[in-house]
């Protein structure tokens, strides 16, 4: 044994995590929308949790992972704690695949080329070919995630067969032997060596790996290794809990201590059940005997599926335990507290977990202000200092969310390696601006309604007609907004921008009557910059329900995010028959509101005059009273 020895060695191990990485990464990045909304049905049975758990932990080749995704759902309330008992168990029962998988390198194909195919040699190079391939000509839709996949598998195994080539060599030096042997002398020395090893890995796959690749030397028993596989348990499940733990709410961290008192329990039972047992003679032929690579894996698929049986009864017992070791705290009531813990980092590894999170928290933004816009224009019809206050008080909410959401976004950026993903947290950074705007602009409209309160002034009734007609508008231009972001609708986005166009001809034409009730005296002076002000704020309401509307086209069609601006001025000068419809249904719906508003004031303004008029018997022809112009 010589120091290249040693180097192989640690380069096969440094190929085989690195593989396994890639492989797990690729997966969770492109599956972990798909595994949220599977969590989220079939978590009302404990077998379906079960089988979940399994499945999913196959897939992504990581139980840490799976029970990591899991916590993170339960802090943001999407799944129960009892909800996640199935899928935990599940988890630590999938990781055991990769063994199987692993074992492939026991497969004789001597006389078969059939056989030769699934040998680990032949696995690696077509698994690299296939990768570099999808990667280089991009040939489908996701080709450089499934090219990263397979080029993971391929790189995991090279790094097999490196470490199963180095360990043959370390065997002449009887090193791998004395380890080995010690380990058999010992179960709690082996116990501690595999906790150890699987903590610092962070990967109980990585553990199993590697022992099977050190069985390829030959000089392995089931004695030196059946403890060695018990200690895998606990120091992998005490990494899941500490990730667990990281910035997360009092459930979420109870996901990781159920987990470890789990793990606990199935190392306990094993060590106990297999002492016993073989006090009693009954492994005699096995205890001795050489494992190799589809003995461990079968003794460790064994070992987690007989502990499942056994200790399902056990997890209310473990959720009792759980709630007494992460102890509640006296917290003040917080409307948006599972909101804010839901953007959680430990959904980064998870990307599509992560943006419905920022999804969730942009819906809630946009509803609170939103609400705050409808309160602060009933403040312009009746102030009352009690909503006043409740603006505020919201307001602070929506600033709240924002900070929250603005520094997740920007820490999870650099987690994001598919386009498509990095392209919808580009826009949910713009339209958390644009729904912290509209709060603003709640807020400033509110306080144009104090002002005119304060001054003991107003506008003239017809301009409060005229007012309501805007505001009809801008409530349908919310609902379109609403519905464009919420439901992905490019049909109600595309219908924004001829109804901005709207907005901005009405409150010209607002401006100008305003203008001419002031020469005429109707309007007073004081209010005029008052009501400029106003007609500022609705056109920046309307500014944002528009850049919500680009935000779900470019969501839709990402080929707009290069050319937005140059897009809105084609559509403004040269809109499509579609465009030119909404804009002038919509000018004709509300453009006569507002004439009948005008008339409306009109015929009362009459009324009132021919009220106040001296009766007589007859009017001279030339005398009769005229309407006012």
């Amino acid at each position: 044994m010589n120091f290249f020895d040693i180097l192989s060695l640690l380069g096969g191990l440094a190929m085989f995590l690195y593989g396994m990485r890639l492989m797990g990464d690729s997966l969770k990045e492109n599956s972990s929308g798909t595994f949220k909304v599977v969590m989220e049905k079939v978590t009302d049975s404990a077998l379906k949790a079960f089988l979940l758990g399994i499945a999913v932990t196959a897939l992504i080749q990581s139980s840490t992972a799976t029970i990591v995704i899991t916590s993170g759902l339960v802090g943001a309330g999407i799944l129960s704690l009892r909800q996640s008992f199935g899928i935990i168990v599940g988890a630590n029962v999938g990781t055991t695949v990769t063994g199987q998988i692993i074992r492939l390198l026991d497969i004789n194909a001597s006389g078969s080329s059939f056989l030769r195919l699934f040998q680990p040699s032949t696995l690696a190079p077509i698994a690299l070919i296939i990768g570099i391939v999808l990667i280089m000509t991009g040939i489908l839709r996701n080709s450089k995630s499934i090219g990263n996949i397979a080029i993971g598998f391929g790189i995991l195994f090279s790094g097999l067969l490196n470490m199963t080539s180095a360990v043959r060599v370390l065997q002449e030096s009887g090193a791998v032997d004395n380890l080995f042997t010690g380990l058999g002398d010992n179960p709690f020395l082996g116990y501690l060596t595999g906790a150890g090893v699987a903590f610092a890995l962070q990967s109980s796959s990585a553990t199993i790996g590697i022992l099977q690749a050190f069985s390829a030397s030959g000089l392995l028993t089931f004695k030196a290794i059946y403890s060695v596989i018990v200690g895998v348990y606990l120091g992998d499940c005490v990494t899941t809990a500490i990730v667990c733990s990281i910035g997360a709410n009092r459930e979420a961290k109870r996901v990781g201590i159920v987990n470890i008192l789990y793990n606990l329990c199935k190392s306990v039972m094993v060590l106990v059940v297999i002492t016993v047992i073989h006090h009693l003679g009954l492994l005699d032929g096995l205890w001795d005997a050489t494992v190799n690579s589809g003995m461990i894996a079968n003794t460790n698929t064994v070992f987690n599926l007989v502990c499942a049986i056994s200790l399902l009864p056990m997890l209310r017992v473990f959720e009792k335990l759980s709630d007494k070791i992460v102890r509640k705290k006296k917290e003040e009531e917080d409307p948006h507290g599972e909101l804010i813990k839901a953007l959680n980092p430990v959904f980064f590894a998870t990307p599509a977990l992560a943006l419905q999170s920022c999804y969730n928290v942009l819906r809630t933004m946009f509803s609170l202000s939103r609400e705050n816009l409808e309160k602060a224009q009933l403040q312009m019809e009746e102030y009352n200092g009690a909503r006043q206050e409740e603006i505020a008080a919201r307001e602070m909410q929506v600033d709240r969310l924002t900070d929250h959401l603005s520094r997740y976004l920007v820490e999870l950026l650099p987690h994001l390696q598919g386009e498509l993903h990095v392209s919808m947290l580009n826009q949910y950074y713009k339209v958390t601006t644009e729904f912290e705007r509209l709060g603003d602009q709640a807020v400033n409209i509110a306080g144009i309604a104090a002002k005119l309160s304060d001054n003991n002034t107003g506008f003239s009734d017809t301009c409060k007609k005229e007012l309501g007609v805007l505001q009809e508008l801008i409530r349908d231009l919310l609902d379109d907004a609403e519905k464009a972001f919420a439901e992905h609708s490019e049909e109600a986005a595309t219908v924004i921008e001829p109804k901005v166009h709207v907005v901005t001809d009405l409150i010209n034409e607002m401006t100008r009557n305003h203008f001419n009730r002031m020469s005429a005296g109707e309007c007073s002076l004081l209010a005029d910059a008052i009501f400029s002000n106003l007609m500022a704020e609705y056109k920046r309401v309307a500014g944002t329900c528009s850049n919500t509307g680009m935000a779900t086209l470019v969501r839709i069609h990402p080929e707009l995010a290069s050319r937005e601006h140059l897009f809105l001025e084609t559509l403004d000068k040269n809109g499509d028959a579609a465009y030119r419809k909404v804009l002038e249904d919509t000018h004709k719906q509300y453009f006569d509101r507002l004439k009948k508003a005008e008339t409306d004031e009109a015929q009362m303004t009459f009324a009132m005059l021919l009220d106040q008029a001296p009766e007589e018997k007859a009017a001279p022809a030339d005398h009769q009273i005229k309407p006012i112009s």
